[in-house]
């Protein structure tokens, strides 16, 4: 007798979204999509399709809840609404690893906190050094920052014979970068602080601690407070998107359930189904061990896991499409600021994150301060500082809030984004001679 095919159909289905869940959670997948993306934004806005591109960013959409109307343009959307959940999962990411992880640790934690404090440091001096009046100095820390995806990703494409201490190390360079940035945007470019929206902020994160308190273990129970955060922070001239960080520092980092409590509820689940044909019981059962797989998790994790597809696959994306279309055309390097801006924007990046990195590592280490992870040299701390130079995403962003002139603006986002191209080719040149030379060294 032959076998049904649906079970057939099932498995083949099965498999295919857990590859296809696999998939979308590879950073380096997420590195190259943003690479594409940034080039048909750079194609469509230099194309006879040009009006449409930027029409379609100042396209007004707005929100009505009775006498209330809120518009703002899909580039405000794309920049300030959808980013926050970029930013929540930035938060989560640095709470895990100060809790658990690279960060948890402060010697283990010194050579990147340090290194990443010279990617921040030489950098804005380069800048600074090449800008002058007061508009242009205003975009210091544009070349500051490093996009982790793109580094990440580039670093994947040298393949696994990369010492894989280079990737941690490159991560936790990144993370501390964020918070850095993170910390820049703001103190630096966040308006004149309005007390009611802060007073609005702090009833949003007491509800967070209340919901918290009551013991909501659901996301979903976290929008409100997170919109009035969000809100708060609006109305009183900070960018909102810290509103995404701040809950992300705030989310749990330990399970509601102990191992045993675990064990013990699936063990009785199972028990349960085995040992029952009533349906009720066993759809019960079913529940309570779906449960059990939600709740092993801690949430920082959880909640991460989540949103990490639709972060890297859906919202990165739509700001790169969103910001990274110049028009060349439009780009006026005719004057020597706007000049000044995109090449101390590329240079910076180009030069100054990797020579900032590998300087003080060498100067931690040098004093005995720190020592460098097994398997790793000056070398290795070089590629580091070259991949640390794809700033792009957070740059742009930056780049966003830095310059109200779009002359400017676009010098700065053009900068951004030679700069970062010249330091992935070059990075990804020394890494291949990295890798020749460590695979005749071994």
């Amino acid at each position: 007798m032959r076998k049904p095919a649906l079970p057939k159909l099932h498995a083949v289905t099965q498999r295919s979204l857990s590859a296809i869940n696999h998939f979308l959670h590879i950073e380096a997948v997420g590195g190259l999509i943003l690479f594409f993306i940034a080039i048909i934004a750079l194609l469509w806005a230099n194309s006879p399709f040009t009006n449409s591109y930027h029409a379609l960013w100042h396209m007004p959409i707005g929100i009505t809840l009775g006498s209330f109307y809120f518009s703002q343009s899909l580039h405000f959307w794309i920049n300030d609404v959808l980013m926050t959940f970029f930013f929540l999962v930035v938060g989560m990411e640095i709470r895990k690893e100060i809790y658990d992880g690279a960060l948890s640790n402060l010697r283990v934690a010194l050579l990147p906190l340090a290194a990443a404090l010279g990617g921040v440091i030489a950098p804005a001096l380069i800048y600074l050094s090449l800008n002058h009046s007061p508009d242009q100095i205003k975009g210091w820390a544009v070349p500051t920052a490093t996009d982790i995806a793109f580094a990440v990703g580039a670093l994947a494409v040298l393949g696994k014979s990369i010492p894989s201490n280079i990737r941690i190390f490159l991560l936790a360079l990144a993370i501390i970068d964020d918070i850095v940035a993170v910390l820049i945007i703001a103190f630096f470019y966040s308006g004149g602080f309005d007390t009611t929206g802060l007073m609005l902020a702090v009833v949003g994160i007491l509800l967070v601690l209340f919901f918290q308190w009551l013991g909501f273990r659901s996301a979903f129970a976290y929008l409100i407070p997170g919109a009035i955060l969000w809100s708060g922070l609006f109305i009183a001239g900070a960018h909102p998107t810290l509103a995404g960080v701040i809950l992300g520092l705030m989310t749990p980092v330990v399970t509601y359930y102990s191992k045993e409590t675990c064990v013990n509820s699936v063990s009785k689940a199972i028990e349960a189904i085995q040992s029952s044909n009533q349906y009720e019981t066993i759809t019960d059962s079913a529940f309570n061990l779906h449960k059990v797989q939600r709740e092993i998790l801690p949430p920082v994790t959880r909640i991460n896991i989540t949103l990490h597809p639709w972060v890297t696959f859906g919202i990165m994306p739509l700001f790169a499409l969103a910001n990274a279309g110049i028009t060349v055309g439009d780009l006026d390097l005719s004057l020597a600021s706007a000049h000044h801006v995109m090449f101390g924007v590329m240079v910076a990046l180009m030069l100054g994150k990797p020579l900032g990195i590998l300087l003080f590592s060498y100067a931690m280490v040098k004093l005995g301060i720190c020592q460098f992870p097994k398997g790793i040299n000056l070398a290795g701390i070089l590629l580091v500082g070259l991949l640390g130079g794809i700033g792009f995403t957070m740059s742009i962003f930056i780049a966003n809030l830095a310059f109200t002139n779009e002359t400017l603006l676009g010098a700065a986002k053009a900068g951004v984004l030679l700069g970062s191209l010249l330091s992935i080719i070059i990075g990804l040149g020394w890494g291949y001679i990295y890798k020749k030379n460590s695979a005749i060294n071994s």
